[in-house]
């Protein structure tokens, strides 16, 4: 998948960030932390490339003097549509194949994982 976004300057492991800014949102960085699921310093860590390679940029917070909202750039917005179209392309063609049967029964099963490794339970 990297592979498949790198020519639009994004990465798979963005795409929390890009989801959350996707409607052109600006947000601190502690609520992209909570969305994304990760620990502050990755978060940070992340940020920093992204701001590096022109996907997202800064302002500050005028709700908070020492903190940052982040938003998409406006070429990050543009290029985000074709994005989901290589993504939704790669997941077809990885489930070449598979019946519509197979793969609600895959989702379930996957959705059903991550739940595990969350640590929640749904019947």
């Amino acid at each position: 998948m990297d592979d498949r976004l790198r020519p639009l300057g994004f990465a798979m492991s963005q795409l929390p960030v890009l989801r959350a800014l996707a409607d052109g949102s600006a947000l601190p960085q502690k609520e992209l932390v909570r969305l994304a699921r990760v620990e502050q310093a990755t978060m940070a860590e992340m940020l920093a490339r992204m701001e590096r390679g022109g996907v997202v940029e800064r302002q500050p917070n005028p709700d908070d003097g020492r903190g940052t909202l982040v938003s998409l750039t406006r070429q990050s917005r543009k290029r985000l549509p074709r994005a989901k179209e290589v993504l939704v392309e790669a997941d077809e063609a990885a489930l070449d194949g598979f019946s519509d049967a197979e793969r609600a029964l895959l989702r379930e099963l996957l959705q059903r994982l991550v739940r595990n490794l969350e640590g929640r339970r749904e019947p």
